[in-house]
């Protein structure tokens, strides 16, 4: 887990996510619509991320935790 941690292929990832969509679009009416893209973009990815494909499983962590505050 801790390579998965330090790591920085997530926000690789994001930020190829994010041109990549831009592309797309190719030339923005303004600031805000381009901020709008993104944005709505990165709440989507936040919110798989917190219910489903967290490297680090929420359960396991509570064990550990209790395992420690037992011992």
């Amino acid at each position: 887990d801790h390579r998965k941690i330090s790591s920085t292929n997530i926000l690789e990832r994001l930020n190829r996510e994010i041109r990549r969509r831009t592309k797309v679009v190719g030339i923005f009416p303004s600031m805000d619509s381009y901020i709008r893209l993104v944005t709505s973009y990165m709440i989507e990815y936040s919110e798989d991320w917190s219910s489903s494909r967290s490297y680090i499983n929420p359960e396991i962590v509570n064990a550990i935790q209790q395992k420690l505050l037992a011992a």
